[in-house]
């Protein structure tokens, strides 16, 4: 076979350039391409690194932050219902004060009904006893044909309506 006895002859020459192309790639890539490469990748892990580390810090930040809010949120929410409560408790008074002046105008409005009722009673009592001596007597004259005095027949009408 020819190309295997070509082999010793050509065999220097291929590992010579053999060489050769690995000193250019090993030079241009390794020396030249691989360091830029390799820093853009230091950057970058740095970089990531530090973006990280400044999350990390915003969100202890804002834990503190909500923390203190929540802090903020729960004494207002305190003052607030102790204000609900004392508005509460001044509606509750100011109503009790205005229901007490209301039963104590409704008491004296009854108390003067009351009294009205009595001297319209009294008086109805006055007029139905006149009206009851003077139909006594007007019956007795014209039943009877007798003539009784009026305190007599005031007295008996005082005693029917006093005791039924």
């Amino acid at each position: 076979m020819p190309q295997i006895a070509q082999l010793a002859a050509t065999y220097a020459s291929q590992i010579f350039w053999l060489l050769v192309c690995f000193g250019v790639v090993f030079f241009v890539i390794g020396r030249g391409m691989l360091p830029g490469v390799v820093s853009t990748i230091d950057q970058r892990n740095k970089r990531i690194a530090d973006d990280l580390g400044a999350a990390e810090a915003a969100r202890t930040a804002a834990d503190a932050e909500e923390q203190a809010w929540r802090i903020a949120e729960g004494k207002q929410r305190a003052q607030a219902h102790n204000l609900i409560a004392a508005a509460k408790a001044q509606a509750a008074h100011e109503s009790e004060a205005a229901l007490a002046a209301a039963g104590a105008a409704i008491e004296e409005n009854t108390a003067a009904a009351e009294l009205r009722i009595g001297i319209a009673r009294a008086a109805a009592l006055g007029e139905v006893e006149g009206v009851a001596v003077e139909a006594a007597q007007d019956i007795a004259s014209r039943l009877a044909g007798l003539s009784v005095p009026t305190e007599d027949v005031r007295g008996v009408v005082q005693g029917v309506l006093a005791h039924g």
